[in-house]
């Protein structure tokens, strides 16, 4: 989920841990292939699947495994599917706006299981439009502190990603989130590799313009509903304007 930043990195780290890992691996094959199958097979040439790939890397998605998506995806092997991009719009508890970007190959059987999951778990589809104009699309650049035990100056970060275009740098707690407007993110990414950091991941993300506080139990119901969500195998984001204090996201991992 993304939406309070250090939820979202919590979240992340977590995702290689458990028990979700193999559906975490498919979600990130299917972005290659896709991203592969748009705009071609080499990655030098296609930064959308450059960046796919490194994300996949990351999460440890075996090599073997990414080219042969690629392969898929370019059609130098056979057997990809035709997969359809797809954004729905809804509402959780406490009218926490949500966006949920879907990859599938059967238009109304992610649109039956999104609706499914949402209406079960507290919340409430809206129609197209209704809750999209809360967010922006940016591009968002994630870089670890920790950089094999150097820590990142912010400061130097900064100066060095400012004039690549970046529009902001928060800090994440664990890392840096460098926001950007889409068409800048790749010479973003660019400027961080060039200063010598490594990057966790480098999106086109939703990033909401206002959000809502939530306390314990309101975050504990979105999370549950979010999680629902995440867990279907056609989609591959979810977006929310819920901002979790630091208080209320310890008392959560404490659970």
């Amino acid at each position: 989920m993304s939406g309070h930043s250090k939820w979202a990195t919590t979240k992340h780290q977590k995702a290689a841990k458990d028990a979700k890992r193999g559906k975490l691996f498919a979600k990130l094959i299917k972005n290659v292939e896709v991203a592969a199958r748009t705009g071609g097979g080499d990655p030098d040439g296609n930064p959308t699947l450059y960046d796919a790939i490194q994300k996949a890397k990351k999460s440890s998605v075996p090599n073997e495994n990414i080219d042969r998506a690629v392969k898929r995806g370019s059609g130098a092997e056979a057997g990809g599917a035709d997969y359809q991009s797809m954004t729905y719009e809804g509402y959780g508890p406490n009218g926490v706006a949500l966006m949920i970007e879907c990859l599938t190959d059967n238009r109304n059987r992610a649109a039956t299981d999104v609706r499914v999951a949402v209406t079960r778990n507290g919340g409430t589809m809206a129609d197209p439009g209704s809750v999209a104009y809360l967010f922006s699309r940016k591009g968002v650049v994630v870089v670890p502190k920790d950089q094999d035990g150097t820590a990142v100056d912010e400061d130097e970060l900064t100066l060095a990603v400012l004039d690549a275009g970046a529009e902001d740098v928060n800090d994440l707690g664990e890392a840096f989130e460098v926001v950007s407007e889409p068409t800048d993110m790749v010479a973003v990414r660019s400027a961080v590799v060039d200063g010598g950091w490594e990057y966790d991941s480098a999106d086109a993300n939703f990033v909401p313009a206002t959000s809502i506080e939530l306390d314990v139990e309101g975050a504990r119901k979105v999370f549950k509903l979010i999680d629902a969500i995440e867990d279907l195998d056609d989609v591959q984001n979810v977006y929310s304007n819920a901002d979790i204090p630091d208080a209320v996201v310890a008392q959560l991992e404490e659970e």
